[in-house]
């Protein structure tokens, strides 16, 4: 691994491969405002190889992939593609040069059909909406994204929406194709078959820019990796499968299971459940929903969580966990059944009485339901608790903003300053802002957490389950859904598998269950004697 002098370390690589490369970047940056986003960023990509690019959230890696996209003029250095200078003055002109782009964020048409938002901007005249949709099916047989043509955006999960994404980029057949955390939302089978996609389009000579947190990913299809930190380059490596934990080191300049120094919450440990209060902090009482067409997407759901006690939901996505959320957050009422919250039934109550009674509600979609993107990071970080700034009818905002930054202090989320729009941050800033607002809210008794990490770097990722750890610890019940199922066996006490919107069965968190959660995760039930 070639590293730049401030990691102080670095191994021989393998030699570049043979020819010119598709992508060349030199001395590359950016600056919004007083935030130096990229530095003197500088990498090749060539064709027929995947490319990771690493790094730590707010790095600069979105700021990198929109550069090349067009979406960001840079303010110095240099871009060249397919051998001839590069400066797109918008996405359309990068799309009509072969390079597309999977954002982090999704630029959907919620109330359009999957069918007519994949004939935007490529299609005119009279639309042959049969047509393209036979395409689909000819994607779902080449790479294995299913989809439903005829569905509409605002009906689908947030792992089909990323779906969607995805395959409107690749029915362009891009020379370049940058996936920005394409895998963050998807399940574990879905990410296998995307990237077997990543190889695939690479083995047909088109380059391949990856942003990604996962270690796995990495080992999977890197041919080469660029890490960045704080908006340069801190490594490069031409055996990424090789250097896993040297990435890792010049990531977030310490080892992985070595506790950041700044880190007050560092090796919590996992509390013992249910010694404080009688009442369960969580009671779930036969929950059930039905849809507007009357299909069961949840069935019979019920289950106690202990004060303290951790209980993660498992199950591939689309079996009823976001049903469960949104019941449990007071978005959605149950068709039949009730919940009780420490011994008081919120059933049916909205969600500012759930949040009065200390529910921290962490949702699986932060922009649909966490945050007003277009309010400051301070004013977001304090959405709950607004009315102890106000003066004489109005904000104090002096006192808004140093609040918001002791939370941005100790749960790490960058910003240039807490009036920065909070749309402007990175994906994982404004995921480790809703977390902090939530785990801070006054009288905390009981927090649902759906997808915590999604889009978080491995070191957040580590940090965000101390602090899960340490409000469990102070007597705080803790329903966590993720389908990152090593992450669930890692923080939690129990694991509840959910199939098809019915509990396929509960067991202790303990790595020897994994094969048992497996197969509950795929619909097989236990045999009884």
């Amino acid at each position: 691994m070639r590293a730049t002098p401030d990691t102080g370390e670095g191994t021989a690589g393998a030699r570049a491969p043979a020819g010119a490369p598709l992508l060349r970047i030199e001395g590359l940056c950016k600056r919004f405002g007083t935030l130096q986003a990229l530095q003197d960023v500088s990498l090749e990509l060539w064709p027929g190889e995947v490319h990771c690019l690493l790094g730590e959230n707010g790095a600069g890696k979105s700021t990198l992939c929109n550069l090349v996209f067009g979406v960001y003029a840079p303010d110095a250095g240099s871009m060249s593609f397919d051998g001839q200078p590069w400066r797109p003055r918008s996405p359309a002109e990068a799309l009509s040069r072969g390079i597309a782009m999977v954002h982090q964020h999704f630029s959907l048409v919620p109330d359009l059909s999957v069918v007519d938002n994949l004939l935007l901007g490529q299609a005119s005249g009279v639309l042959d909406r049969k047509a393209w949709a036979a395409r689909l099916d000819t994607m779902r047989e080449r790479y294995g994204l299913a989809l439903d043509p005829w569905a509409l955006i605002q009906d689908l999960s947030v792992g089909e929406r990323q779906r969607v994404e995805i395959v409107k980029c690749l029915i362009r057949e891009p020379r370049l194709l940058v996936l920005d955390e394409p895998t963050a939302v998807l399940l574990p089978a879905e990410i296998a078959a995307l990237l077997a996609v990543c190889e695939r389009v690479a083995a047909q000579g088109c380059g391949v820019a990856l942003v990604t947190h996962k270690l796995a990913e990495i080992r999977q299809v890197a041919r080469r990796a660029t890490v960045l930190r704080g908006g340069r380059v801190a490594a490069h490596s031409d055996a990424p499968t090789q250097e896993i934990d040297l990435l890792v080191r010049a990531m977030i300049q310490r080892d992985l299971a070595e506790p950041a120094a700044t880190s007050t919450l560092a090796d919590v440990p996992v509390a013992s459940p249910g010694s404080r209060e009688s009442e369960p902090a969580l009671m779930a009482d036969g929950l059930t929903v039905r849809d507007a067409d009357g299909v069961l997407r949840l069935d019979q759901f019920t289950l106690m969580v202990a004060p303290g006690e951790i209980v993660a939901v498992a199950g591939v996505e689309g079996n009823g966990q976001s049903e469960l959320g949104a019941v449990l957050s007071g978005m959605l009422a149950p068709t039949e059944g009730r919940f009780f919250l420490h011994g008081e039934e919120m059933t049916g109550q909205p969600p500012r009485v759930l949040t009065q009674a200390g529910c921290g509600v962490v949702p699986e979609d932060r922009h649909a339901l966490a945050c007003v993107t277009g309010m400051s990071v301070a004013e977001n970080m304090m959405l709950d608790r607004l009315n102890r700034f106000r003066r004489f009818g109005l904000l104090d905002r002096a006192a808004l903003r140093s609040a918001a930054q002791e939370l941005m202090t100790h749960f790490d989320v960058r910003a240039a300053s807490p009036d920065v729009a909070f749309g402007g941050l990175s994906g994982g800033n404004q995921q480790k802002a809703v977390l902090a607002r939530e785990l801070t809210l006054d009288a905390l008794r009981f927090l649902l957490a759906a997808q915590p990490t999604r889009g978080l770097d491995v070191g957040a990722v580590e940090a965000i389950y101390n602090h899960i750890r340490a409000v469990a610890a102070r007597g705080v019940g803790v329903l966590l859904i993720s389908s990152e199922l090593d992450e669930l066996l890692s923080v939690a006490h129990r694991v509840v598998v959910l199939y098809r919107g019915r509990v396929m069965g509960i067991c202790r968190a303990d790595r020897s269950e994994r094969e048992r959660i497996g197969a509950w995760m795929a619909g097989q039930q236990e045999q009884t004697a």
